[in-house]
């Protein structure tokens, strides 16, 4: 009796197949476990920074230090004299000698639907309690950085979204894929103005990036503010401001990239930043810790290299939007902070929240005269724009006479556009206030704003409703 080759059996073919490839598998596995493990040293710790000799890295990837416990820093920049790395935890401890081995690149986040409802810290991983985001169906590995949409290959913007804010929806009116800025001073409603367009926008996922905040508020935000219904359609990354500055820059990453993850499953994202500002600052702690040259107001040049990076990686593609809402925190209510100049110079708009609005209790602190969205003509109907440039002309008018009305010097008849306005005026100041419970669908927004400049019967916004 003959001997059958193994190849001539049914199935052989197949079973080789399979058995070549866990060979190879195996042969990976034991090839890795005896490669010589590359270790480099501290050479120099010197204020924020760490300088590592004896390992070849590129800029952007991780190192971790062999301490207890182990610390992560980031390089930041390269030299012939070694890398210069920034830390990414508590340095207590560590010491010049210390070894250092290479993490094998960048950083890397998990993305999904599970995200909804999440908190997480400046590095994508959970701080709520909830389960380990390795251990959820349906989670992705993907790098941190990422590219823009190709110029050419953005959609046109052609749709209002929403944002449940009727100053908003009517006079400055936001596309799917607008990118805008939140240009205000400290403690003037930004926070919660945020928190009302979470739970009021049309949008199906909301993703915040809270950088640099105080650590108290953050909860309040979340319980209070944002509350269950907007965590819920919501992913949280959280960035305190005693976090270390790579981690600060880098939470701004990790909301726009689970923002694009969304975006790129075709779904409607509205990112929230705040604020822009806290971002840029601690770049350019970076930046000097490196030993950039310090620029206007300190800033040094990569902040202003990082700054479009991050504000074009918003807006349209082909599978869905990014719609932008940063908030840009002016030194001094100075509109023209190298920040906030360079924000709106990038932005496809701006909303100006004042400190005179917010002081006298009108809430949201939006000046709409000073507000602009650059897409209304693409978002809107010839109808509606004619009733906001109405208002807007109203509105304009009256802040002319404002101060000769205060003083009872202003005679009926000299200015009808004025006369409109003073008659209309708590019409006009129901529909611009807001509370934060209140969250007006865009087309009950556009309904109200018509009844008002029209000559038709009197009715505050929301009667009936």
């Amino acid at each position: 009796m003959s001997a059958v080759p193994l190849s001539g059996l049914p199935g052989a073919g197949a079973g080789a197949s399979r058995a070549q490839a866990a060979l190879a598998a195996n042969r990976s596995r034991a090839l890795a476990a005896i490669r010589p493990l590359g270790l480099g040293r501290i050479s120099e710790m010197v204020g924020l920074h760490l300088q590592v000799t004896g390992l070849r890295a590129a800029v952007g990837d991780l190192l971790e230090v062999q301490a207890t416990p182990p610390v992560l820093v980031e390089v930041v920049a390269s030299s012939t004299e070694g890398l210069v790395c920034l830390p990414l935890g508590r340095l207590t401890g560590i010491q010049v000698g210390a070894y250092v081995r290479h993490t094998g690149g960048p950083l890397k986040i998990r993305v999904g639907e599970a995200l909804r409802g999440r908190v997480l810290d400046g590095l994508g991983r959970p701080i709520d309690g909830g389960p380990h985001l390795g251990s959820l169906a349906g989670m992705s590995l993907v790098d941190v950085d990422g590219n823009a949409p190709d110029a050419l290959s953005r959609p046109t913007i052609s749709r209002q979204l929403g944002l449940g804010v009727r100053a908003l929806d009517s006079l400055v009116p936001c596309g799917r894929g607008q990118r805008i800025g939140i240009m205000a001073g400290s403690g003037v409603g930004k926070s919660s103005l945020l928190s009302m367009i979470a739970r009021g926008t049309d949008a199906e996922v909301s993703v915040i990036a809270l950088v640099g905040e105080r650590g108290r508020e953050v909860r309040e935000f979340i319980e209070n503010d944002l509350g269950p219904e907007g965590l819920a359609r919501s992913v949280v990354v959280v960035a305190t401001s005693d976090a270390p500055p790579v981690e600060r820059v880098r939470s701004a990453f990790v909301a726009t990239r689970i923002a694009e993850s969304f975006r790129d499953a075709g779904r409607d994202v509205v990112l929230m930043m705040d604020s822009l500002t806290r971002v840029a600052m601690a770049q350019r702690e970076i930046g000097l810790s490196a030993g950039e040259p310090p620029t206007t107001r300190g800033y040094p040049p990569s902040v202003f290299n990082l700054m479009p990076r991050l504000l074009e990686r918003a807006g349209t593609s082909a599978t869905g939007s990014i719609t932008g809402l940063y908030t840009v925190l002016v030194e001094g209510d100075d509109l023209q902070d190298p920040i906030g100049d360079t924000a709106r110079s990038i932005l496809d708009g701006h909303v100006v929240l004042t400190r005179r609005l917010a002081t006298a209790g009108h809430f949201p602190s939006i000046d709409v005269l000073e507000s602009i969205s650059r897409v209304t003509g693409a978002v809107t109907t010839p109808e509606q724009r004619a009733d906001a440039v109405a208002l807007r002309r109203m509105l304009a008018a009256h802040r002319d006479v404002k101060e000769l009305v205060e003083i009872g010097a202003y005679v009926s008849g000299t200015d009808p556009e004025a006369d409109r306005a003073i008659a209309r005026m708590p019409r006009i100041d129901a529909f611009l206030r807001q509370s934060m419970d209140d969250q007006t669908p865009v087309a009950d927004t556009w309904a109200d704003l018509h009844a008002l400049v029209a000559d038709g019967p009197a009715a505050l916004p929301g009667a009936g409703r």
